[in-house]
């Protein structure tokens, strides 16, 4: 049986891919599983400079969370922020090229990533709100870090769907491309980061986390920059 969740290794690029399409890439717990396991791989292999997150399909990125593991108690928050809080945490610059719709959780997913790159024709939304759930205080504290909280607002408390033009205007994608044009676009950026200097960029990465932490160590920051 093929895994739901698949990485390989293309010279210095790493590509983590969703792999269930016919369940619009939802994630349970054997994907959070995977994901985890791969992200241990990707960041123990000094080749790789950079990571692309993606899904298989036309249709959808990620459908977020499996409600149907959630509703029956089998899939905990906690597996979830381990997964986001360990790709945030990569020391390589990340890209999530979403091949199509993004949903609740993978909202959160998307926001763990550097870039994001999306497609025309396609829709963002949060439904917590619209099926009685309250999103999680780490998924919320992440959209507000990530998109200030006028926009979480929207997301959250409206469970507003957000067009690819909308996505764009928030500052939820960096770039939008028309549905064919993702491959090429993912890959030119993801080639642009892996051409340069990669302690540089590990270097910067770091400290840009810790300024959006409040937490920068000067010393070491300093250190880095010499």
């Amino acid at each position: 049986m093929v895994d739901t969740v698949l990485y390989r290794r293309e010279g210095h690029i790493g590509y983590l891919v969703l792999n269930c399409p016919e369940r619009h890439n939802a994630l349970g717990s054997e994907e959070l599983q995977l994901m985890a396991r791969h992200l241990e791989t990707a960041a123990a292999e000094e080749q790789v400079r950079v990571l692309v997150v993606t899904g298989q399909g036309e249709k959808t990125f990620c459908a977020g969370a499996s409600l149907q593991q959630l509703g029956a108690g089998q899939l905990s928050n906690d597996a979830f922020r381990e997964v986001t809080a360990r790709l945030g945490a990569l020391a390589i610059p990340t890209i999530c090229a979403m091949n199509g719709h993004v949903f609740g959780a993978g909202v959160e997913l998307a926001l763990a990533c550097d870039f994001r790159i999306g497609v025309e024709g396609s829709r963002m939304r949060v439904p917590a709100a619209a099926i009685g759930i309250c999103y999680p205080p780490s998924g919320i504290e992440k959209l507000v870090n990530s998109l200030g909280v006028s926009v979480a607002r929207r997301i959250l408390l409206a469970a507003e769907v957000f067009d690819a033009r909308a996505m764009l205007e928030v500052g939820f994608i960096d770039h939008l491309v028309l549905p064919g044009g993702l491959e090429e676009a993912c890959a030119e950026l993801a080639e642009q980061i892996a051409g340069l200097a990669p302690l540089a960029v590990r270097s910067m990465k770091s400290i840009l986390g810790q300024v959006v932490a409040g937490q920068v160590d000067e010393q070491q920051a300093r250190a880095m920059a010499v």
